[in-house]
């Protein structure tokens, strides 16, 4: 493999934005991959992958490399260098690059990789709390799984068109997608390519979305003509899916803390033909209560610690801290709480993470099932999704009837 200065420098910028600037991976990708629009797929895909994987990894490769935040430049080139000794990649005769003593690198990679929290590079809190809530083989395997690169994955825009129809679509755009089975609108890319510029995402075919996320709306069990509630729509991932769920009949109210995420949603909403979304910016408590005992259907897509999707987040688990969590729980239990109470009789509630902690989701259905609020609803059906077994991101969903 030929490596270009360009693309090496823009990694290190890159990583000099998350590691040192606390910047999100996602976001310092999209930024870097636009310095040179002479840039091919391969060489952004070098940008991306390469990111990712030292980002994923930071733990191991600061170690073996004996480097400490702050990082400097040489810094960041000697974490770089040990990724290329590691994947085999002969290091280029720059003067950024120092000796690098390749031998000692390999040994100290077979020395750490004995460790778990090394060899999956894991702060230790995460890997105690987990190998306590999980069991040590499991979370062992469900580690593992997390540090996998994440598919691309795409979910139909039914409202427009069919899963067949989007699949012969992108193959005329040279782009070969194929259905998962168990997953009725979702289509996965063999080989990763930018999905956005195609004209079958511009003109509202299909949403990037995960295969283990597609599973939540669904989950909720939308009719048509109902009046359905997105409680923590963000910029509306499931309330499109709802809409489309619903076949744009009936109300489905997209609410949210955040004004910002919510025109996202709105600008999406255009693009998917989802005519029955109205956004509500929960402003005070005021405009919950007015929803209170009116709802068919309510989703509460909970914030967690995102701890299920590390292999599309991987910085997050250098971001999050022990006290997050306590405070995250908290908030949980309190929006379970108040948002259940726009339930009608009848009625029902998903209540979902992105994290497969049991303090963040079981735990929280059990809890709320004592408490006065929760004291007219019972759990009819949960479905705890675990990388390591579906393939796919950590997931959780709790399905809640009013009686």
């Amino acid at each position: 493999m030929r490596l270009h200065r360009n693309l090496v420098f823009a990694v290190i910028d890159a990583l000099h934005l998350i590691f040192n600037e606390g910047e999100y991976a996602d976001k310092v990708v999209q930024k870097v991959l636009k310095f040179d629009k002479r840039w091919g797929a391969r060489d952004r895909g070098f940008i991306a992958e390469t990111t990712y994987e030292i980002v994923r990894y930071k733990r191991l490769y600061t170690e073996i490399s004996g480097v400490k935040a702050p990082y400097s430049r040489p810094d960041l080139f000697r974490i770089w260098a040990v990724w290329a000794v590691l994947k085999g990649i002969p290091l280029p005769d720059w003067k950024q690059i120092e000796p690098t003593p390749e031998r000692r690198i390999k040994g100290k990679f077979d020395e750490l990789s004995k460790i778990r929290k090394f060899r999956e590079a894991i702060p230790d809190w995460i890997d105690a709390l987990f190998a306590t809530a999980l069991g040590e083989e499991f979370w062992s395997k469900e580690l593992t799984a997390l540090n996998k690169k994440a598919d691309v994955i795409l979910r139909t825009n039914t409202l427009k068109t069919s899963k067949e129809a989007l699949q012969k679509m992108l193959l005329e755009e040279g782009i070969v997608v194929d259905p998962i089975k168990g997953y009725p609108s979702a289509l996965i890319l063999p080989e990763r390519a930018n999905v956005f510029v195609t004209e079958a995402f511009k003109n509202g075919n299909f949403e990037v979305q995960d295969a283990s996320s597609q599973l939540v709306a669904a989950y909720l069990d939308v009719k048509p003509g109902q009046r359905v509630v997105d409680t923590c729509a963000g910029a509306g991932g499931k309330t499109l899916h709802l809409a489309a769920l619903m076949e744009n009949k009936g109300q489905l109210i997209a609410m949210d803390i955040y004004g910002s995420k919510l025109k996202e949603l709105k600008r999406r909403a255009r693009r998917n033909g989802a005519h029955n979304i109205e956004p509500r910016e929960i402003t005070s408590t005021k405009v919950i209560k007015k929803l209170y005992g009116s709802a068919d259907r309510v989703l509460i897509d909970a914030p967690c610690t995102g701890l299920g999707v590390l292999r599309r987040n991987p910085d997050s688990k250098w971001k999050l801290q022990p006290e997050f969590l306590d405070k995250i729980i908290q908030t949980q239990q309190e929006i379970l709480r108040s948002y259940s109470k726009m339930v009608k009789v009848g009625g029902k509630l998903v209540y979902a993470t992105c994290s497969i902690l049991p303090q963040e989701n079981s735990d929280q259905v059990t809890a709320f099932l004592t408490s006065e609020e929760g004291k007219d609803f019972s759990l009819t059906k949960e479905n705890k999704i675990f990388a390591s077994q579906s393939g796919f991101d950590g997931f959780y969903m709790a399905l809640l009837e009013r009686k």
